[in-house]
């Protein structure tokens, strides 16, 4: 079966070696290529900006001092143009003004050096974190996710860092609440992304983490007042405000979101429709982290599916934020082979792998057929990665539903 092919991959030291070298040189590799494209050299002085990109004009205007400008989407779109030399896709600016601060220091290298270094930074954060959770299942893992790591490199977004973040949450609840707590509490980059840690949190009475993050949000928050003035959080939410709407009319490249909402709405579904449908979907998501505490699953397991879920709460949720769901398989692994069959887990791996891939190998066939400029609005381009998630869904719940009953036997052969 399926699982039983990946999951050989742990079979012996040697063979996790191997395939652990085989992952990080791979990744190493797409991140030098990539330095040298962000960096314009050879045959790229002219191209579309990428997600780093818009990192780096962030990271200027706050030493500009006209960071709002950036939430103005009319102003945001000039700057965009200017810094690609002419016309480019348009990317909205909707992050916290924390974040904003995070990559200030990031506008005194060059896009390529920057964007080099904040990957690298990031991705052995991940590693590390990663690592540390999966033990002797760290090879599983990263063939598993290697799709989704991929895509996260080649754009330069963060989900190495929200991944990392999240891992530190999960590392640290049982034993150092306040580590845990500092680590929530930095989630405040991409706030939508820990509601589901964050109920895990409430529901298992861990309050010293839960004040920590409560005091990590308040104290950022105050620092950003005071760097950049109380006009900074008006123009964030008018910019949530404008983004929605971009979403409701399908300006985004759904097919490279993973939410229920985009799945949908791609489906010919109306934007109202594809809401409800992301409402509901965003309720099972939290009701499963309730599911596993009260139906006795292990807490590890539990822990993991709400991981797992996070990413499925928000209607703007994209494939470079599967890297989470690394973490989730992590922690959920040494319980999964009890709780759930081999056809099961040939699921759960195959739909991971299938959302972090589609993306990525849908711009491929996008750029072959129809250039590296085409407009995905255009062309055929499902947002499917919605639909695998919704998939993966189904199953932890069932599993959860579960709870402490070890997977129904398979019947054997006759011989």
């Amino acid at each position: 079966m399926f699982a039983e092919t990946l999951e050989a991959v742990q079979s012996s030291p040697s063979k996790r070696t191997a395939y652990v070298r085989f992952v990080l040189a791979a990744l190493a590799a797409i991140a030098v290529f990539k330095s040298f494209w962000f960096a314009r050299s050879g045959g790229w002085t002219e191209r579309e900006l990428a997600d780093f990109d818009a990192f780096h004009i962030v990271a200027q205007h706050v030493w500009r001092g006209d960071l709002d400008q950036v939430y103005h989407f009319d102003a945001l779109l000039k700057m965009q143009m200017e810094a690609a030399g002419g016309a480019t896709g348009f990317m909205p600016w909707t992050y916290p003004p924390q974040y904003d601060l995070l990559l200030a220091p990031f506008a005194f290298l060059p896009v390529g050096v920057g964007y080099l270094l904040f990957t690298a930074a990031t991705l052995a954060l991940y590693l590390v974190t990663l690592r540390a959770i999966a033990g002797r299942n760290f090879a599983q893992v990263l063939v598993i996710l290697f799709p989704a790591m991929a895509i996260t490199i080649g754009c330069g977004q963060n989900g190495f860092l929200t991944g990392a973040l999240i891992g530190l949450v999960c590392l640290n609840v049982e034993r150092r609440q306040l580590l845990a707590g500092l680590a929530l509490g930095a989630m405040v980059i991409k706030p939508h992304l820990a509601i589901a840690a964050g109920i895990y949190l409430l529901v298992t009475r861990r309050w010293i983490a839960l004040g920590t993050a409560a005091a990590v949000v308040l104290v950022s928050s105050l620092l950003c007042t005071l760097l950049f003035g109380w006009q900074i959080w008006f123009a964030w939410l008018g910019a949530i405000r404008e983004s929605a709407s971009y979403l409701e009319q399908g300006f985004y490249p759904l097919f490279r979101m993973i939410s229920a909402y985009a799945a949908l709405y791609k489906a010919g579904l109306p934007a109202s429709t594809a809401f409800w449908g992301q409402t509901a979907v965003a309720g099972l998501a939290l009701s499963a982290v309730l599911l596993g505490v009260v139906r006795g699953a292990a807490p590890a397991f539990t822990l993991g599916a709400a991981v797992m879920v996070s990413v499925m709460i928000s209607p703007y949720a994209y494939d470079y934020d599967l890297p989470m769901l690394g973490i989730g398989l992590a922690l959920m692994l040494p319980d999964l082979a009890r709780m759930a069959g081999p056809r099961e887990r040939s699921v759960i791996y195959g739909l991971i792998l299938f959302a972090g891939a589609y993306g990525l190998l849908q711009s491929a066939r996008l750029a072959v057929q129809f250039g590296p400029k085409a407009d995905p609005d255009q062309h055929f381009a499902p947002a499917l990665g919605g639909f695998a998630l919704m998939a993966l869904l189904a199953v932890l719940l069932r599993l959860l539903w579960r709870g402490t009953q070890p997977a129904p036997a398979l019947p054997q052969a006759a011989e």
